[in-house]
């Protein structure tokens, strides 16, 4: 766990993909394309599945206009998050913090995490139910198993943002390809589905479905996400360049999440062509809707929805990790590693699906996942209010500020999204005020709300109300001053990390490039025996002996050609050890070796230089291996 010293979205990728090389249009146009596919997963996520299978139930076709309209306004804001990051170089999180005070900014943050653990619930359930549905599985069986998605994480960071973006996307395609088949199958009246276009809604109960695929729709995470995401292409400096990115990112968003309606809207359709017009209109859970896919006629269909389940919950999965890291680098400026933050995002998933599978069942699963997409919905106000501020303020965009059209739809979006919301939360909460008892369940939810909407109203207010000047935000490039001080520095006293390999002559003869022989080598090496571990510094076993043997050896040869040197032994663990000793013997620069471990290598070994440099405030050289 370390501090963020360099204060950039995503630091290990950030402007990792370059822009600025020459080319044919539609070479620079692929470069540009990634970003949005990644935000896209979250739009046909398996927490969107169980409003689109209700809707096309109960309802036929009558409420693809919804969708329609709810993909209008995820387009709408989710090009506000690209345009907050491409012209400030902020992710919303880091923006958040620049502006709201920082109780204020631990609420925000609290609620973003509680909005990503809610939406890696619902992956969690939906590729469980995937599992089950395509081999058998037990419910249980198959939530314990996501887990191990963990380390398929990890890989793909490994990868480079590219390799990741493609895996993503060709989950997408597989998503796509399966419905589509699907949708060739069912062979519904096209003439029946454009019908559903023309806005229309058929009773109280339709209204409740279209808050529900509204809700569903818009995720909190996906804004900070996608503002962080358009950092990893460098973009030249210059306001002509800066509109040509916003330009094709616009069309990046158009396309992806064009494909995201297609995907809610087959489902929609194929749940009405199935079930809706042969009398089955009480199909809202993905699990029925599953068992009942052989009335197609093949069992192709329900293999095909079983995959795509899948695989929409494995690529939501990802970005919603990498929503996390966002997160909680923007607004606690903390990092750590990601297979830990991984692992701790999954486990706040599994567990409470395990607890409720154990105590009521694999037939609460689906009030699971409606309960996951009642708290998405809570949460979107937090995210939204401040983004519409932020890319209103002409102080930190300059020319590149909303338009006051753009700001008028985003307002009215936003009030009507909020809205909606709200009454969703109402009606979920209404039956338990309706009977006797459960006092501290309405005290807590009286309280929560209460609480909710007056930080609401805060974020609202605060920024047109406060009088304290907002930091201006220089474009991409920011003008450095004059390199007046060209002074090689000198140093004194040159730590060398040793591990006994045949790359230690290496290692010496780099730091003695360093610091010549008016320097002092201060050759240290960690003992992790058994002993070491239990004993520590009071450990004398053989490998003891026989480290502080070979310290001595390499500090006789130095001594023979002329440089002065001296030991030193640490136990335990390798990179708390080598920074307390650099630290006590007031080294003014360390030299480590890195042996390039990479993915399950870094978990079972260790991540030592990443952890020492950070633990440092010294110069670190990491000589390659």
């Amino acid at each position: 766990m370390n501090r963020i010293q360099k204060d950039v979205s995503l630091s290990e990728v950030h402007g990792s993909i370059d822009t600025t090389a020459r080319g044919p249009w539609w070479k620079q146009l692929f470069v540009f394309f990634g970003p949005a596919y990644l935000v896209s997963v979250g739009y046909m996520d398996p927490g969107n599945w169980a409003t689109d299978l209700a809707g096309g139930s109960k309802f036929g076709y009558s409420l693809i206009w919804v969708l329609l309209m709810s993909n209008g306004m995820a387009i709408l804001l989710q090009n506000l998050a690209a345009r907050l990051g491409i012209v400030r170089g902020r992710d919303l999180a880091q923006a958040n913090r620049e502006v709201y005070p920082a109780h204020v900014n631990i609420a925000l943050y609290i609620l973003a995490e509680i909005a990503i653990a809610a939406c890696d619930l619902a992956e969690v359930l939906g590729m469980a139910i995937g599992i089950q549905l395509l081999t058998g599985l037990p419910l249980i069986y198959g939530v314990c198993i996501t887990v191990l998605d963990t380390f398929l994480l990890l890989f793909l960071q490994q990868l480079g943002m590219r390799r990741m973006e493609a895996f993503i996307i060709g989950l997408i395609g597989i998503v796509g390809l399966s419905f589509f088949i699907e949708i060739l199958l069912a062979r519904p009246d096209l003439k029946e589905v454009a019908t559903g276009l023309v806005p229309v809604l058929q009773g109280k109960e339709a209204l409740y479905i279209a808050i529900g695929i509204i809700g569903a729709t818009v995720m909190p995470h996906n804004l900070y996400l996608h503002s962080a995401l358009v950092q990893t292409r460098k973009i030249q400096p210059g306001a002509k360049h800066i509109r040509k990115a916003l330009k094709i990112n616009f069309l990046d968003s158009a396309i992806a999440l064009n494909l995201a309606f297609f995907v809610n809207a087959a489902i929609l359709v194929l749940a009405a062509t199935v079930f809706f017009k042969t009398g089955r209109t009480d199909v809202a859970s993905i699990k029925e809707a599953h068992r009942l896919l052989p009335m197609l006629g093949t069992d192709l269909a329900p293999k095909l929805f079983a995959i795509a389940l899948i695989a929409a919950g494995q690529s939501s999965t990802i970005t919603g990790t990498l929503a996390g890291q966002i997160v909680m680098e923007g607004y606690l400026q903390l990092r750590i590693n990601p297979w830990l933050r991984r692992l701790l995002t999954r486990l706040l998933a599994i567990v409470p699906a395990v607890i409720v599978i154990l105590l009521m069942g694999e037939g609460a699963v689906d009030n699971l996942l409606v309960l996951s997409q009642v708290i998405l919905s809570v949460q979107l106000g937090f995210a939204i209010i401040p983004l519409i501020h932020f890319v209103s303020d002409r102080t930190t965009m300059g020319d590149f500020v909303a338009s006051p059209l753009i700001r008028t739809l985003s307002w009215a979006v936003a009030g009507l999204l909020i809205y909606l919301n709200i009454k969703l939360v109402v009606e979920e909460a209404s039956p338990l005020f309706g009977q006797t008892g459960y006092f501290l369940a309405k005290t807590g939810i009286i309280i929560g709300g209460a609480g909710a909407l007056l930080l609401l109203g805060y974020i609202v207010l605060h920024p047109w109300l406060t009088r304290k000047p907002r930091r201006a935000t220089a474009l991409l490039h920011p003008q450095s001053g004059p390199l007046a001080d060209w002074t090689p520095p000198a140093f004194r006293n040159i730590a060398v990390a040793l591990d006994f390999s045949a790359h230690d002559e290496k290692l010496l003869a780099y730091a003695m490039a360093q610091g010549g022989k008016e320097c002092n080598y201060l050759l240290i090496h960690v003992v992790e025996s058994a002993s070491a571990h239990m004993l520590g510094k009071e450990s004398d076993d053989f490998e003891t002996r026989r480290d502080q043997e070979r310290l001595d050896l390499y500090k006789e040869a130095l001594v023979k050609k002329g440089y002065h040197s001296r030991t030193a032994l640490g136990f335990r663990y390798r990179s708390r050890e080598i920074a307390r000793i650099a630290k006590e013997q007031k080294a003014d620069m360390l030299v480590i070796g890195s042996h390039g471990h990479r993915g399950l290598q870094d978990f079972i070994y260790g991540e030592t230089v990443d952890a020492v440099r950070h633990a440092l405030k010294i110069p670190v050289l990491i000589v390659n291996l």
